[in-house]
């Protein structure tokens, strides 16, 4: 595990994977996740020649929490502008979830970070209230705690239906931590699920982001998204006409979470044409390779 400084002094905590002179990939998970959703995905990049970090958001995981209970867009970008600067000010390739993949948005969007490539996981300027307010109430189960990672694997179960229960516990324990009362709370600052956001203006901002983007992305959906619709990924294909799109089906809106295996093999297979490898001869040469826009890709999930 790495510590980086964050903005305004927080300690940011990673992981990472791969060739420390490869490529960078950097990985930024979801609300409510941590680094680990990431783990099979930064191996995969990692074998591959890349150097992927995946790092905890302010108030997740391993990460500080904010003293001011402030989560908002524009301090999760400062935190990536902290991350980049401590690696070493190298251009990145971008890769969001979820929140992540806003944060990634806006930062490529607005001028804030020069990245050499874009994937957006499960997550566009305009989605669905429906699966905002399911993420919200899965959020809110349990404020007092879980007696058990049984319950905790309950309350997931709940929530995603259709993943496969695990039978080995074990690795629950990575998203949530033992209080001093000895129930198992959720890895992240409850402040964090209290704060305000205001769907029409996140859009907005979002789909002028969409606008500006010029260089090589790739939108990836889960086929059974509550979050992302079909028309919602369509919307931003025609926002940013050169972006390549790759449906999932079988999985949901935490694609890498339930599939990491089709979605690494996507983003990898993707990355070798945009960024390739130096000395790869299964990418295109250095230093750019030019991008296919969007041939729309239907990966089925076959268990």
């Amino acid at each position: 595990m790495h510590r980086w400084p964050g903005h305004g002094g927080l300690r940011i905590a990673g992981d990472s994977w791969g060739d420390p002179g490869g490529p960078l990939v950097l990985l930024q998970h979801g609300g409510g996740q941590t680094r680990h959703a990431w783990k099979g995905a930064g191996i995969a990049l990692g074998a591959a020649g890349y150097c992927a970090v995946a790092f905890d958001a302010r108030g997740h995981g391993d990460t500080d929490w904010a003293p001011d209970g402030l989560y908002g867009q524009d301090v999760m970008v400062k935190d990536l502008q902290c991350v980049i600067a401590a690696l070493g000010n190298r251009r990145p390739v971008l890769v969001g979830a979820s929140m992540g993949g806003g944060t990634s948005l806006v930062a490529v969007g607005e001028g804030h970070v020069d990245a050499t490539a874009l994937v957006l996981v499960d997550i566009a300027p305009n989605i669905q209230s429906e699966g905002v307010s399911n993420i919200q109430a899965f959020m809110s189960l349990k404020p007092e705690g879980f007696g058990s990672l049984e319950e905790v694997a309950e309350a997931i179960s709940s929530y995603q239906p259709h993943r496969r229960r695990p039978r080995n516990l074990d690795g629950l324990a990575k998203n949530v931590r033992l209080g001093a009362d000895g129930k198992y709370h959720w890895h992240w600052d409850p402040r964090f699920r209290a704060g305000t956001r205001d769907l029409v203006q996140r859009t907005t901002r979002l789909e002028a982001c969409a606008r500006n983007l010029d260089l090589p992305t790739l939108l990836v959906r889960g086929g059974l998204s509550d979050l992302l619709s079909e028309e919602g990924a369509q919307a931003f294909l025609k926002l940013c006409p050169t972006a390549e799109y790759v449906r999932v089906t079988g999985a949901g809106h935490m694609v890498a979470g339930d599939r990491n295996d089709i979605f690494a093999t996507a983003a990898i297979e993707f990355l070798k044409r945009v960024v390739p490898i130096a000395g790869d001869p299964l990418s295109p040469p250095h230093p750019q390779a030019p991008l296919h826009p969007g041939p729309e890709q239907d990966i089925v999930d076959v268990p």
